[in-house]
């Protein structure tokens, strides 16, 4: 169907510039993504492929794409959600995801020395437009396949709650979620994310809000009344906790996961009035898991350790669970992973190298949720000077993208044509 030789000459290196430059124009926050997806549909029209936006309210949307095979093969997905986790105001990201407004955390592309940098050009809108140029070159190409080939570009992808003005369920895979309703039957799928090589195991995770107990009072009459700062309570409970997660992942950890724990969100006391202490202080865990782990087994190991805590440290607390999205595993021997391995070791020219060390959580688990067997593949950071998490996340080489979409082409290709391995 494809050889790699072959593959270097149907993709376009100005074409998959030109597409994700697109994307990243087109802001799209979660729970704001319908533009975008509007931009999508009428890029894969272009392309002569069959598409339409889903609407989920007025302001959110997947869009979804097709080429329709004979009918007598296995229909793939190909998915990546379109949510950026900035929101291209510095109202919203400035001081949390860096000190100033950056330009790779704007909603504008830039094409430097073969690297597209600005918001989301890495995770997740060049993951996306990996898949669109798939579809383009399978198109233009009128490769001739037994299964359908799906094209899915899912909105809140983010693990998120609604951002404020938005649905409280507009994040954590409500996208996916809607897509899978309304698409026929799916055989597999492959989720491009991040990671360079193909995974099939995705963390699960729980958030944990933990309130703490102290008591009221002021600074002029702190050496007066009995004195119990929940603030302090709060940060001493919370270094307990931060040396906890290290032992827990520890001791989770499996064979291709290494699950995490870590505490990102905290709010106590008046911002206007520093000089009186509140009653109570709050904040958000994250606590990750794997398959071999279920989030009642992860809880409870959680709630040993708290409890142990709280009397060790001689505070009042309690803490309720706010959110939960299982682990999920798809067998090896599965077709959809042994045809995504072995494109992957076409095109690399060595055996699969496994990722050991997930920790990460996808709309993979969203779709394996629903019965389908779903593959991970995605970019390689870009690396560069002084990158941290949010340059990691908007910047990508374009010969990363090549791969990807050289990786999605043959996999596709051979799953839906017969020619599929497992």
């Amino acid at each position: 169907m494809f050889s790699v030789a072959h593959i270097n000459d149907v993709i376009s290196d100005d074409s998959l510039a030109d597409i994700l430059s697109g994307l990243v124009g087109i802001p799209s926050p979660t729970g704001e993504e319908a533009p975008l997806a509007a931009h999508i549909v009428q890029r894969l029209d272009g392309f002569g492929i069959a598409s339409e936006t889903q609407p989920i309210d007025e302001r959110q949307a997947n869009a979804v794409g097709k080429i329709a095979g004979t009918g007598s093969g296995k229909t793939l997905l190909l998915y990546a959600p379109i949510d950026t986790v900035t929101s291209n105001c510095p109202e919203e990201d400035v001081p949390w995801a860096a000190s100033e407004f950056r330009d790779d955390l704007q909603a504008k592309a830039h094409v430097t020395d073969g690297c597209v940098i600005g918001l989301g050009a890495h995770n997740p809108k060049g993951h996306a437009a990996c898949i669109i140029e798939a579809g383009r070159v399978l198109k233009k190409m009128d490769v001739k396949l037994d299964g359908d080939i799906h094209f899915g570009f899912g909105a809140g992808g983010m693990p998120t709650h609604g951002r404020a003005g938005f649905r409280r369920d507009s994040g954590h895979g409500t996208g996916c979620a809607h897509m899978i309703k309304h698409l026929p039957k799916i055989d597999g799928a492959i989720v491009a994310k991040s990671g360079t090589s193909v995974t099939w195991e995705e963390a699960g995770f729980i958030w944990l809000e933990v309130t703490v107990s102290g008591k009221h009072n002021y600074v002029g009459a702190r050496h007066l009344m009995p004195y119990d700062n929940a603030i302090a309570n709060a940060s001493r409970l919370i270094l307990a906790l931060e040396d906890w997660f290290e032992t827990y992942a520890k001791n989770n950890a499996s064979e291709f996961t290494r699950p995490q724990g870590h505490i990102a969100f905290m709010e106590s006391g008046w911002k206007r009035m520093p000089a009186f202490t509140p009653e109570a202080a709050r904040f958000i865990i994250d606590l990750r898991f794997g398959p071999n782990l279920s989030a009642d087994k992860a809880e409870s190991q959680f709630s040993k350790a708290f409890e142990q805590f709280c009397s060790d440290l001689n505070i009042h607390a309690k803490y309720e669970r706010i959110q939960t999205i299982n682990a999920s595993r798809t067998a090896a021997t599965d077709t959809i992973i042994q045809t995504t391995v072995k494109a992957w070791e076409d095109l690399q020219g060595k055996p699969h190298q496994n990722f050991t060390l997930m920790s990460g959580s996808t709309d993979a688990n969203i779709l394996r949720g629903h019965g389908i067997p779903t593959a991970r593949i995605g970019l390689a950071k870009s690396g560069l000077p002084n990158m941290d998490f949010a340059l990691g996340m908007n910047s990508v080489f374009i010969a990363e993208l090549r791969l990807l979409t050289a990786l999605l082409l043959m996999s596709a290709a051979h799953y839906c044509s017969g020619e599929s391995h497992g």
